[in-house]
C-alpha cells in the first residue's frame, strides 16, 4: 500500500459529535501515547496523528477512518 496520507494533507473523520475536519500532523509507524491512550501503530500498520481544525486537539486514526477533502 502506498502512503494515503502526508504531513498537511487536509482531511475529515467521523466522531461522535459528527464529523470533523482536520490536517494530517505526521504518519505513526511505532507505538505511541495520544492523550493518555495507545497507539499500537506498525510500519506494517500506520496510523495517522491529525489535528482538528475547530479544537486544535490531536488524535490518531487508521487510513480507513480518513478521508482527504
Amino acid at each position: 500500500m502506498t502512503d494515503a496520507f502526508q504531513a498537511g494533507d487536509k482531511v475529515q473523520w467521523n466522531s461522535p459529535q459528527g464529523t470533523v475536519h482536520g490536517t494530517v500532523k505526521k504518519k505513526l509507524t511505532a507505538h505511541a501515547t495520544i492523550k493518555g491512550h495507545e497507539v499500537a501503530a506498525s510500519p506494517d500498520n500506520p496510523e495517522y496523528l491529525v489535528v482538528s481544525d475547530k479544537t486544535g486537539a490531536e488524535a490518531a486514526h487508521k487510513a480507513a477512518a480518513l478521508k482527504k477533502t
